[in-house]
């Protein structure tokens, strides 16, 4: 399996567990005093459904699915997802640091990536997305703050 595609398949399930988690809290503050950061964590789950589609589609032009689990660490890691969910509450502050410690492995598997020989075009893609995961923690961060 070619660096490509091991990353990849690394990226999209990190990207997976991204949209899903922030569409989770998004939908734990929509309802509080907090509407517009559930707005905020709305597009970040969009943003990341898209970065996925795009990996996946360039995949796709190499005769390659990137659409399929990746490692067992990843599925770990989903499994940490899950149960932190279930026990972080509902208060801005929990949904937050939740979101943040997401973010913060997020540009870990970005950064992993970044690290392997990766193909140009496949490079230009993995930074710029992870450019953009590096600004969505960082805001989430200043909400945390705020919190």
């Amino acid at each position: 399996m070619s660096d490509d595609t091991n990353a990849a398949k690394e990226l999209v399930e990190t990207l997976k567990d991204g949209e899903r988690g922030f569409a989770k809290a998004a939908e734990k503050l929509r309802d509080s005093n907090h509407a517009d950061w559930a707005m905020t964590l709305q597009q970040l789950s969009e943003q990341r459904a898209g970065f996925q589609r795009e990996i996946i589609e360039l995949g796709h032009a190499y005769q390659e699915d990137v659409d399929e689990s990746g490692s067992a660490a990843a599925a770990l890691h989903r499994g940490w997802i899950s149960l932190k969910d279930a026990l972080t509450g509902d208060d801005a502050g929990s949904v937050l640091g939740a979101a943040v410690s997401g973010e913060n492995h997020a540009v870990s598997e970005f950064e992993k990536a970044l690290q392997k020989d990766l193909s140009a075009g496949f490079r230009d893609i993995v930074s710029r997305q992870h450019a953009a995961v590096v600004v969505a923690r960082d805001k989430i961060k200043a909400l945390q703050d705020a919190a």
